[in-house]
């Protein structure tokens, strides 16, 4: 046998081995799907947006990571933070909407103190040693945290779906989760005792002061390689004394939020993306640009909206600074000059009396 082949076959035994493991590895992360009955965005086995948006095959996937042109990312040592005090325990009147980082907010009102897609590990990956980094701290330590009664997940994905956190959260405060279907099914797996699945359009009440309703989102859901969609993802909008809140999760653009508008006329505060958007040949459809949130932010009539999603952990190509950039300059343009839409530092509140 010549050294040619002898090559071929090693090159052919390492690619072997590198399938086997990869597809072990996709299996073993992935999660089992909802089952239920079918509607006109779930087919009996996988979930679908709405309207004519373009999926992403897996040799899209390996396109943009082999021509990945990250912008910059700078870690933001905790020494250099100033943490939020520790929350109020109980907020009767009005409401306080604390940004803790990426797309976790605390919000306060009636009593109840609600947490979104909380994230508080350094890694958002199936394991602890590679995958997307935090960069900046959360703006409230954990152990500040007050009593939480209700926690909001919109999908899947490990920067919204954090179990080491969602576990840490059960352990210390035996919360209420709502998620979209079959992602209850996730944390039952992992003990969590308290869960509630809604489709879009669907409603949980909280108590007497507070419910909290699903609404659409454009994204898809996966955990691992063979799991993708098999569970929904969804937005959600919570009737408070003080005002309705819109919490968009993670979403592209469709014409479904003038629908949420239609259903939800009186939202008071808009908590939406504007991060990880580069390129926009692949990210376009499952997430939105800072442009595309302002006018996301007009299309649900929300009094006063706040980004999020964005400068915490590096998902796509667009760099620690320019969704706040690009922000910024989208405010500058005639049609949005005004527009009542805001950044907060993690650790910032926002007071509503």
């Amino acid at each position: 046998m010549n050294l040619f082949i002898k090559i071929m076959l090693w090159i052919i035994s390492l690619l072997f081995i590198a399938a086997v493991t990869i597809t072990s590895a996709g299996w073993m992360v992935s999660k089992p799907g909802y089952k239920g009955p079918t509607s006109d965005h779930f087919n009996g086995t996988t979930f679908e947006n709405s309207g004519n948006v373009p999926s992403k095959s897996f040799f899209d996937v390996m396109k943009w990571y082999l021509q990945r042109d990250q912008g910059e990312w700078v870690e933001i040592p905790e020494q250099e933070v100033t943490f939020a005090e520790k929350p109020a325990d109980n907020i009767t009147k009005g409401m306080v909407i604390t940004y803790v980082n990426h797309s976790t907010f605390l919000i306060q009102a009636a009593g109840v103190n609600i947490l979104t897609d909380p994230v508080w590990s350094d890694r958002v990956s199936p394991v602890s040693f590679i995958g997307p980094k935090r960069f900046r701290p959360p703006g409230i330590k954990f152990e500040d945290l007050p009593k939480i009664d209700v926690v909001l997940i919109s999908h899947n994905h490990y920067d919204h779906l954090d179990l080491e956190t969602i576990k840490k959260l059960d352990e210390r405060f035996r919360p209420q989760f709502i998620t979209p279907l079959g992602v209850g099914q996730l944390l039952k797996q992992s003990l969590v005792r308290y869960t509630s699945d809604l489709d879009w359009w669907e409603s949980k009440i909280v108590d007497s002061d507070i419910t909290v309703h699903s609404v659409e989102a454009q994204h898809f859901s996966a955990r691992g390689l063979f799991d993708r969609n098999k569970t929904l993802w969804s937005g959600y909008v919570i009737d408070t004394p003080a005002g309705d809140v819109y919490f968009a999760g993670d979403t592209g653009y469709g014409e479904f939020f003038r629908k949420i508008r239609q259903k939800h006329p009186t939202i008071k505060v808009g908590l939406i993306p504007i991060g990880a958007y580069q390129p926009r040949w692949f990210m376009k459809p499952m997430h939105i640009n800072p442009e595309e949130a302002i006018q996301v932010h007009k299309d649900v009539g929300a009094q006063i909206s706040f980004g999020m999603h964005y400068g915490t952990f590096p998902l796509a190509d667009d760099g620690m600074y320019e969704p706040e950039n690009d922000f910024m300059q989208a405010l500058r343009k005639p049609g949005n000059i005004g527009v009542n839409f805001k950044l907060l530092k993690e650790g910032d509140s926002f007071s509503i009396r």
